[in-house]
């Protein structure tokens, strides 16, 4: 079965980046999009290894992306052992849209994936 969403939208804070026990970078972060007129929704996102990296470097709050990722699905049981679930994505691929220029040496932006594209098809 394929599990594969495609999303656009800002990032609401700057990536918050910790390593696993065996000293992987792990990068997450919300990601606004648009889910109907005037509505805007919110989505947890995950990224691994180089694409965390790769975020850490590049991305801040506000900075508008398109991603290609899997959508995981969360359950778990809060203190008082109601369950409770969310969904996030974990990205595949990142296409930066439009960044402050943050990490980026002059000429350098597209060496690392970012799109001058203003407006994507999707």
């Amino acid at each position: 079965m394929l599990n594969l969403i495609v999303l656009t939208g800002h990032l609401g804070a700057d990536p918050e980046i910790f390593y696993t026990s065996e000293g992987k970078p792990v990068a997450s972060f919300s990601l606004a999009f648009h889910c109907g007129k005037d509505k805007t929704g919110w989505i947890k996102v995950a990224c691994f290894q180089k694409l965390a990296e790769i975020c850490e470097k590049h991305l801040h709050k506000g900075a508008k992306i398109a991603l290609a990722g899997s959508l995981e699905h969360e359950k778990w049981e809060n203190q008082n052992h109601e369950t409770k679930t969310s969904f996030k994505i974990i990205a595949h691929t990142i296409e930066f849209i439009k960044t402050d220029g943050r990490g980026f040496k002059e000429g350098e932006a597209n060496k690392e994936g970012e799109s001058n594209n203003e407006d994507l098809p999707f």
